[in-house]
């Protein structure tokens, strides 16, 4: 099974699909976003827009997610925004139509409560701290330039499953997913200091810099 986690960015995407990972044996984190940065490499600067646009971004994630889903013998969770029907259908279409079972979720919120993840990942929340809590999110630049068009793409019907995360703490939005893909998820014993603990370690663990 590969459990294709959608959401603006900011919405939780790669903290709930850790959360799978640490509590279901056997499954494994394959993010598309390394493939693009990979391809942002081999370009010159002037070059690098939105690596979505690449079609051979797009053909190298479903070939690589086939590849992934066909020899590994656990749970496959991808955590990836992707709000253009187009390459919606060249991603998850695709692997769905290779007979790959497939189960996409759409993580919501509102503005207010995306623009607050955004401030706390990574080292957001150290800098809101020095900076204040209403200091420009410039780090985050594009993902508040899409958050819009994010939010009112993923509403539509084409890409339920919609999951509403704004009153959800992340082992809940991991729950509701292990529930209606009915996979073994083990209990989450994180107390709310080592939840908070454990979610900073992810958010710096994916800091990017350039």
């Amino acid at each position: 099974m590969i459990v294709w986690i959608n959401g603006p960015f900011g919405g939780g995407k790669t903290q709930t699909a850790y959360e799978l990972r640490r509590r279901l044996p056997g499954s494994v984190v394959c993010d598309p976003e390394h493939l693009g940065f990979g391809l942002h490499r081999m370009l010159p600067p002037a070059l690098r827009g939105d690596f979505q646009d690449l079609p051979v971004w797009r053909q190298g994630v479903s070939d690589m997610l086939d590849l992934a889903a066909r020899n590994h013998p656990g749970t496959v969770l991808v955590p990836m925004t992707v709000t253009e029907p187009v390459y919606f259908a060249e991603t998850v279409g695709r692997l769905r139509e290779l007979g790959h079972d497939v189960r996409h979720f759409s993580l919501l919120a509102t503005r207010e409560t995306v623009l607050r993840r955004l401030r706390e990942r990574g080292l957001g929340h150290l800098l809101g701290v020095l900076a204040g809590k209403n200091a420009p999110l410039r780090r985050e630049s594009f993902a508040v330039r899409r958050l819009d068009t994010c939010l009112e793409r993923l509403r539509t019907p084409e890409f339920t499953t919609h999951l509403w995360t704004d009153s959800l703490t992340v082992p809940e939005v991991a729950d509701r997913i292990a529930t209606t893909c009915r996979l073994p998820l083990s209990p989450s014993t994180d107390g709310a200091f080592r939840g908070r603990l454990r979610r900073v370690g992810v958010g710096l663990r994916h800091i990017r810099f350039d």
